[in-house]
């Protein structure tokens, strides 16, 4: 079950309304493509039918993401405790060095921010989530266990 915000439920119905917008401008297409004639070597009309597939595919991905998410708000989670939405600032053990995250429902792709953005499903959203301010977390990477200590959700 993947944990998202009010926020990622409307960018998630927002482009599943395009998508769903978009499919009469795809058959249209087909059926121009189609009327060139020979199918075989038609590239307008396979290129169109790929479309409409890929269209479909996403379609289906965001409404099941849509059925199966459970929608977060920061009403839900107690104050001390690492939730969705959460800003929080982390010391690694070993190396002592902090950094900001914001646990999300889905990623933003923004990488120009103070904070790292991780999501729910990795294995440092995981592992973040539920977590209280004093607590030391332990995160599975591929390069091996990395602990940090959870120092204040800001």
């Amino acid at each position: 079950m993947d944990y998202i915000s009010s926020e990622d439920k409307t960018r998630l119905e927002e482009q599943l309304k395009a998508c769903i917008e978009m499919r009469p401008k795809i058959v249209e297409r087909i059926a121009e493509a189609r009327a060139l004639g020979d199918l075989k070597e038609n590239a307008e009309y396979h290129a169109a039918r790929e479309d409409q597939g890929m269209n479909e595919a996403k379609i289906r991905d965001l409404q099941d993401r849509l059925e199966n998410a459970l929608v977060m708000t920061n009403s839900d989670a107690p104050e001390d405790m690492v939730f969705l939405g959460a800003r929080v600032k982390l010391r690694d053990t070993d190396t002592e060095a902090e950094s900001i995250y914001k646990l999300v429902g889905e990623a933003s792709g923004d990488f120009d921010s103070d904070e790292i953005e991780v999501t729910t499903g990795s294995p440092m959203g995981e592992s973040l989530m539920r977590a209280r301010v004093g607590e030391i977390i332990r995160v599975d990477l591929r390069r091996g266990p990395k602990r940090f200590e959870i120092v204040e959700i800001l």
